[in-house]
């Protein structure tokens, strides 16, 4: 209903505007070139009267051609930038991506080919927390920071780390 209400009154608004070029062509004209009145001149006259008309003929014809002439140049000008915008874009469009879903399995498979047969299930390689645990050794740890810190202190925590982390990898 919108949208014919929208056709509707900009239908009505295009006739408008027709009808106001007209209304304004035919002010033009009569202020530009009142009508003649030829009745009644001698054969001087008349002639006068077409050597006027011819003159301004002449300078209408000469406006005429710089006005085409300044359009042809900025024709040619924009065909000139078009075509450099079509440069520098590229030849081709590009076409708009598309979101795809790939699994990890699909990609392993893409990556070492058919041969290998690899299943990858991230979800069974996540570590499993339990609340309980997590809130126990918080609260451990809590307790003990002053005694960590003293016991790191020094050359022999130093140590302590050192081994600590050399340890596990043995």
């Amino acid at each position: 209903m919108l949208k014919s209400l929208m056709v509707a009154k900009a239908k009505e608004e295009l006739e408008q505007e027709l009808v106001d070029k007209e209304e304004e062509k035919q002010r033009y004209l009569e202020e530009k070139a009142p009508p003649l009145q030829t009745s009644g001149m001698s054969l001087a006259e008349l002639q006068e009267l077409c050597q006027e008309l011819h003159a301004k003929i002449d300078v209408v014809d000469e406006e005429r051609y710089d006005i085409e002439a300044k359009v042809l140049l900025n024709t040619r000008e924009i065909k000139d930038l078009n075509i450099k915008v079509l440069d520098l874009r590229g030849k081709f469009k590009r076409p708009n991506l598309r979101r795809v879903r790939v699994s990890a399995d699909a990609i392993l498979r893409s990556l070492l080919g058919s041969k290998h047969k690899v299943s990858m299930d991230l979800r069974a390689n996540l570590k499993s927390v339990k609340k309980e645990d997590t809130e126990k050794k918080e609260t451990v740890e809590v307790s003990d920071w002053r005694k960590n810190v003293e016991a790191m202190s020094g050359m022999e925590g130093r140590k302590k780390m050192f081994d600590a982390a050399k340890g596990p990898a043995q």
